[in-house]
């Protein structure tokens, strides 16, 4: 099961108290104060981890809690610390502030950690208010309280690439082709209900990440259909494949789904509908009607797009079309390191 969102409330190990204490040993005449302080809280961090894609493991665990600090000891004696939580994440995780909606931290490579509540500072003791004038305190610090607050992660999956089309265009066939991904697919709409990631191996060490995003439909950055629910994760792709269904059995008209679609990721995020996109004429095995093919051909063509017509069945096509897909990633791999 995918999970892209869910709620945690964290809490940071209180600091320990200090103690009131006097050495009372035989061989020590005059003794004095000898209280120890508190140790410190842990702390609870977020870390992403390359091991994980998906926020599911923690849907029925919300709750996590750092060891408090031990408390101070005669004989100067300082508490243990707390041992610090670590809550494991994917990449592409973002932290939110849920009721400011703030973005807190974007877990954008594995390995990075937050803070997400801090452990309390350990009391101290009477034998840390010892001076010259003050031999005997009688007193000493409680322990701070740990850091406690309630956290909105969401993920939003990291991938070179993005396929989006309408729903049956063909989207899990084709990652199924190119890749190892194993999707479901049937012939009815919204086959697709969570988004699937694929690994390109072009050979030579060289691969690129492919995520099947579920079927968009006319009014999905509103919420229809799925919804934008899965429309955050096209966000961080590199390069759209827009894949358009040409054969006559959808009973549309390819022109339309790709102007819905193209429509529906500009009304999402403007930048998204700039992002650099292949068109793909999918199901040509299944055409009858070769004009609805030309029509997209000189439409992508006016849009100056890449076009490409494929069989995902057949595998007609298909390498022309990742290949290409490589040297798109690759130029653009380029143009950054330029940057």
């Amino acid at each position: 099961m995918f999970l892209d969102r869910v709620k945690i409330r964290v809490k940071a190990g209180d600091g320990g108290n200090g103690v009131t204490a006097f050495r009372r040993e035989k061989f020590v005449p005059r003794g004095g104060p000898s209280g120890g302080d508190g140790g410190i809280g842990g702390s609870v961090w977020i870390e992403s981890t390359e091991g994980l894609n998906t926020l599911l493991h923690l849907r029925f665990n919300p709750e996590h809690k750092a060891e408090r600090g031990k408390h101070g000891e005669g004989s100067n004696r300082f508490g243990k610390d707390g041992a610090d939580h670590v809550v494991r994440v994917p990449v592409g995780t973002q932290v939110f502030d849920p009721e400011s909606n703030e973005l807190l931290f974007d877990f954008t490579e594995a390995g990075q950690r937050y803070l997400a509540a801090k452990g309390g500072k350990g009391g101290w003791g009477n034998a840390h208010f010892a001076t010259p004038t003050r031999r005997a305190p009688k007193f000493h610090y409680m322990g701070r309280p740990g850091g406690e607050c309630e956290l909105q992660l969401e993920l939003k999956l990291i991938a070179d690439v993005g396929l989006v089309g309408f729903p049956n265009a063909g989207k899990s066939t084709l990652i199924s082709v190119i890749s190892a991904a194993k999707p479901k697919i049937a012939d009815y709409p919204f086959t697709t209900l969570e988004p699937n990631l694929g690994v390109v191996d072009m050979g030579d060490f060289r691969t690129f990440v492919v995520a099947d995003i579920p079927g968009l439909i006319e009014g999905a950055s509103d919420g229809a259909g799925l919804g934008h629910r899965f429309l955050r994760h096209v966000e961080r792709t590199k390069l759209i494949l827009h894949l358009v269904d040409v054969s006559s059995l959808s009973g549309r008209d390819p022109i339309s789904d790709y102007e819905v679609i193209n429509r529906e990721l500009t009304k999402y995020d403007v930048n998204l509908g700039s992002r650099p996109q292949i068109v793909v004429a999918t199901k040509i095995d299944s055409m009858d009607e070769p004009e609805r093919l030309e029509k997209l051909r000189k439409r992508a063509k006016k849009d100056k797009k890449q076009f490409f017509a494929i069989s995902s069945v057949t595998n007609f096509g298909v390498k022309d079309l990742v290949n290409a897909v490589s040297d798109a990633l690759r130029e653009m791999a380029g143009e950054a390191d330029e940057i």
